[in-house]
């Protein structure tokens, strides 16, 4: 059986080469910071111009601890946000176009691929825990 961190390292793996095929260009991986980390940061080519999207990827291999996008709670959310903040404060060419995506990926099987859900400019809602 794999480790919690080798399971969320193959997560972060199918997350990224999933964005690498509907056109977004990796910027960053494990971004880390005192405040909190960011499993990917991302570019995407919107009429144009471009946002930077920061990624939580989720990764279950089980239903044991229901479904990977409920492992993001406000806590991870806040740790998150200031992630963000200092990644801005070091990158400000981004500048203000940019949000937050989580991509949960579930795999119960493995004679089965991945299932991969992308949810897109997540805004978290504060009364989870």
């Amino acid at each position: 059986m794999k480790t919690n961190k080798e399971v969320g390292r193959w997560g972060e793996e199918i997350a990224a080469a999933y964005l690498k095929r509907k056109g977004y260009s990796i910027v960053d991986r494990n971004f880390y910071t005192p405040e909190g980390e960011i499993d990917l940061i991302v570019f995407q080519e919107v009429n144009e111009e471009g946002i930077l999207v920061f990624v939580e990827v989720k990764t279950r291999t089980s239903e044991k601890y229901g479904f990977p996008e409920e492992a993001v709670t406000r806590k991870k959310w806040d740790h998150m946000l200031k992630a963000i903040d200092r990644y801005l404060q070091d990158q400000p060419e981004y500048g203000d176009a940019w949000q937050v995506d989580v991509i949960a990926i579930q795999r119960l099987s493995v004679s089965k691929p991945p299932d991969i859900e992308h949810f897109e400019n997540v805004v978290m809602n504060y009364d989870r825990e």
